[in-house]
């Protein structure tokens, strides 16, 4: 079964490693998820998120650097293939390779300068998550105390995006931000890295209301395997996270699922699946509890099927 992984972090990894190589043999352990992992795990298709941590300057510069790195590092290595259109995924398939889709994980460095979003789209910037966990220009975050919505200047980048063709993505959105988007949005929206708040309370993890409303706006939940969002309870196995799994089938969303791990983005990890090699053992672990075709669609197709109609043509 072919996997898409809804997200990764290896781009702020090597921002905060300068000298890292993604491509060549990782002796240092820098990485979760490598070229050789990727291939174990039965990676078909990875989004890799830009985030701009903390301790890099909050600026264009560090955006475009970062998307060098994507250039430089991850499409560099053989067997990956950017994914910009929708033809590109089957032609990624056809050719046994790896699409690497490209993510933004807040629009702080882009200082509300939209003509940053138009060259990176060109770059190949095809999702867009507008803010992190805190308040940006653009909107609020899931742990911003004040728990606002969009401003101005973020209404029109949502504008922007559906007009270039990016795909937004809610998962750090505040709860305002969210419904405010799901009323504005003329296109599918998705969550890349969220679970069911109601098996987890966390203000990263999505309400029912929220779940279902992604659902009936055709969008993709990507489950994620960050244990602070899985479960209160040390250590976190692989059950936990079918736990999610079940509730997001009960509310109706069976055949809009799929996983986006946070690989690179955490420093604990559910007991079996450390990094992208580990995705056999979710499998198994499915595979008991529902039919091959759903196992399959979770896993891979459906998630590929998102992006093969809803990136341009």
């Amino acid at each position: 079964m072919r996997v898409t992984d809804l997200h990764v972090d290896v781009l702020c990894k090597l921002l905060e490693h300068p000298g890292a190589k993604w491509g060549a043999e990782d002796k240092d352990g820098v990485f979760d998820a490598t070229p050789d992992r990727l291939k174990q795990g039965g990676i078909g298709l990875q989004v890799f998120a830009l985030y701009v941590p903390d301790t890099i300057p909050s600026c264009p510069e560090s955006v475009f650097h970062a998307a060098e790195l994507f250039w430089s590092e991850v499409l560099s290595v053989k067997g990956m293939k950017l994914i910009r259109r929708a033809k590109d995924l089957e032609a990624a398939r056809q050719e046994g390779e790896i699409g690497a889709l490209f993510s933004l994980e807040g629009v702080d460095s882009l200082q509300g300068q939209l003509w940053t979003l138009r060259l990176l789209y060109r770059l190949g910037l095809r999702l867009l998550g507008p803010t992190w966990n805190h308040a940006n220009w653009a909107c609020d975050g899931a742990t911003e105390p004040r728990g606002g919505g969009f401003t101005k200047a973020g209404r029109q980048l949502v504008t922007e995006c559906e007009s270039l063709g990016i795909l937004i993505d809610v998962s750090h959105l505040s709860d305002r931000g969210f419904w405010e988007l799901a009323e504005r949005a003329r296109r599918p929206f998705f969550a890349s890295h969220s679970n069911a708040r109601s098996i987890k309370d966390n203000p990263r993890n999505l309400t029912d209301e929220q779940i279902q409303a992604i659902i009936a706006a055709q969008g993709i939940i990507g489950l994620t395997f960050v244990p602070w969002f899985i479960s209160a309870h040390e250590p976190v196995t692989i059950d936990n996270v079918l736990r999610h799994v079940e509730h997001v089938c009960a509310l109706g969303g069976a055949e809009h699922l799929s996983f986006g791990s946070d690989f690179d983005g955490i420093t604990r990890h559910v007991q079996g699946l450390e990094h992208p090699g580990c995705y056999s053992n979710l499998t198994e672990a499915l595979l008991k509890r529902y039919p091959e075709k759903l196992v399959s669609d979770m896993l891979g197709e459906t998630a590929f099927r998102f992006f093969l109609k809803n990136l341009p043509n």
